[in-house]
């Protein structure tokens, strides 16, 4: 089957209906109307049915959308069937917490190691990734192939280190840190 290109509005609202959806899957649902998807993803459902039309056919008139299956059919449209690899850039109070933090997971990131300039002296704080120094960044980018990263720096040093991600091959930053970046 030939790749359709989606537009980026459509991927958008495709990665909330696949939100949408796992909700729905946790809770047990196992159908789910055009309507309801649609009102829970802040979207009316005849632009839902243009973007879900992206992915074939799923819904049965009168019955709705099976819920697993729409489910699979998005994360693996959307290249979520793996989890994506992610670095945490910053291993401080406020990265420690997001490191414990399951989320990432459920939305399809695997925080593979974090980096810190004062990784040695972090050691013995139960980091539960492997911990690196930020000179070996560039490094460990390139040979894992990531192309994500969560940024928990202290706002002096934001911008270097958004330069040191984006020149190693970073296309995606979430910024914790409390500063404006250039990219």
């Amino acid at each position: 089957m030939d790749k359709v290109e989606i537009p980026q509005k459509s991927i958008y609202r495709i990665s909330l209906y696949g939100r949408c959806l796992e909700r729905l899957h946790e809770n047990g649902h196992e159908m789910v109307s055009s309507m309801a998807l649609a009102t829970a993803a802040g979207v009316k459902p005849s632009q839902l049915r243009r973007d879900l039309a992206y992915f074939g056919t799923f819904g049965t008139r009168g019955r709705g959308y099976p819920v697993e299956a729409l489910r699979t059919a998005i994360h693996e449209g959307l290249g979520r069937a793996k989890l994506q690899p992610v670095i945490m850039v910053g291993a401080g109070n406020l990265g420690r917490a997001l490191l414990r933090y399951d989320g990432f997971k459920k939305e399809g990131y695997e925080i593979l190691a974090a980096f810190d300039s004062a990784a040695e002296s972090l050691r013995e704080r139960n980091i539960p990734v492997p911990l690196h120094s930020s000179d070996d960044l560039p490094v460990f980018i390139k040979e894992n192939k990531v192309q994500m990263a969560i940024l928990c720096v202290p706002a002096t040093h934001a911008q270097e280190v958004v330069n040191v991600l984006v020149d190693a091959g970073i296309q995606g930053i979430l910024n914790f840190s409390p500063a404006m970046l250039q990219v």
